[in-house]
């Protein structure tokens, strides 16, 4: 039972139009030594799948620094391995691609020279510990043509309107689909953008869109053969995460101080990601630190609670942070404070500082900057 991975690295760039700018959606850092990419990645090897193709559009410099052969995967390899797929522009109309269904468009020589039956297609922004196998033989159990992979959750676990495909089911099989905000306390089936295909059929998708001129895989191909197709879904019942905009990304992050969603995440099952030889946190005389996660070669002499701190963090005497994201090579001067602060790499914040955002409206400060 073999299959391709396809693995969307820009696909809702504009969710995180903040983190985003510098870099594509897969590079963006995560958990404090992560990055997005990690995750959908490190499935695939766990469940098997060693050839994967990484669809890329723009901004992705730091993608490729962090993924390189992908000997930290197991995926270095003269046969399959990690591939890249850089962006294939439209001769037509001069741009690159804005969806799904044209991004696929692009990789073509791709999907033809692999030779899987079967291809196993996520983006990079749902945080989950998925057995892809699972939901393959599921979908050949049930002779499905698309199995579409949902989470079952309530409309309240959702951010700043968050836009929505809702499945509607009969069983196993899809007869409906929604695309929407959910409203509040409604329970609905989220769909979260893991699909598997048959790879002859996708091929055969991806021909006909481009001789039809269709462009959005669950407007054109999902939604208008919800007849003519066995679509069906398979359900997601661990630990699972989407990042529809920079609050779901703070609450996100926040969420892994819960031992139960540690445990979910990183449990039994590996997440891989570059391998970096940094010395042992070093934590002052002063030093206090409560319910954070603190990543190796960090300098802390202040106080941290309820935080993540990326790796090569300084945290000067009397500073205190609460409730934030401190990315890497960060610097944090005496007796500055941040509350609810998102502060990308290489922030310097001077002596006697005081920064704060709000649980519902994190303050997100831009890479390299100085305050």
């Amino acid at each position: 039972m073999r299959a391709v991975g396809i693995i969307f690295s820009n696909i809702h760039d504009n969710n995180l139009p903040e983190l985003a700018r510098i870099r594509t959606l897969g590079s963006i850092p995560f958990g404090g030594r992560y990055r997005l990419i990690d995750f959908p990645l490190s499935n695939m090897v766990n469940s098997g799948i060693d050839t994967v193709g990484i669809i890329t559009k723009s901004n992705y410099q730091s993608l490729m620094d962090h993924v390189g052969s992908g000997k930290d995967w197991d995926l270095a390899r003269k046969d399959g391995g990690v591939i890249f797929l850089p962006p294939f522009g439209d001769i037509s109309n001069d741009r690159l691609y804005t969806s799904r269904l044209e991004a696929l468009k692009g990789v073509t020589n791709f999907l033809f020279r692999a030779d899987e039956e079967y291809v196993v297609m996520t983006d990079c922004d749902n945080i989950c510990k998925l057995n892809y196998n699972e939901v393959i033989e599921q979908h050949i159990k049930n002779n499905a043509d698309i199995t579409m992979v949902y989470k079952k959750c309530n409309g309240n676990d959702y951010v700043d309107n968050a836009v929505l495909t809702k499945l509607s089911l009969d069983g196993d099989r899809v007869v409906g689909v929604n695309i929407s905000s959910p409203e509040e306390n409604e329970e609905i089936n989220s769909f979260i953008n893991i699909y598997v295909i048959k790879k002859s059929l996708l091929q055969n998708i991806v021909m006909d869109s481009i001789s039809h001129n269709k462009r959005h895989f669950t407007k054109d191909v999902i939604i208008s053969n919800l007849r003519s197709m066995k679509i069906c879904a398979y359900e997601y019942k661990g630990y699972y995460s989407g990042i529809s905009s920079l609050q779901a990304y703070f609450n996100c992050n926040l969420s892994l101080l819960d031992k139960k969603n540690r445990i979910e995440l990183f449990g039994d099952r590996n997440v891989f990601t570059k391998v970096r030889d940094s010395a042992p946190t070093k934590y002052g005389n002063c030093a206090v630190v409560k319910n954070s996660m603190i990543a190796d070669g960090c300098e802390i002499e202040g106080e941290v609670e309820n935080s993540i701190i990326f790796r090569n963090v300084k945290v000067a005497r009397g500073a205190v942070v609460k409730n934030s994201i401190v990315m890497q090579n960060t610097v944090l001067g005496e007796k500055s404070i941040l509350n609810c602060i998102i502060a990308d790499k290489n922030v310097v914040v001077r002596d006697k500082k005081v920064l704060s955002g709000s649980e519902n409206h994190p303050f997100y400060i831009g890479k390299g900057i100085m305050i």
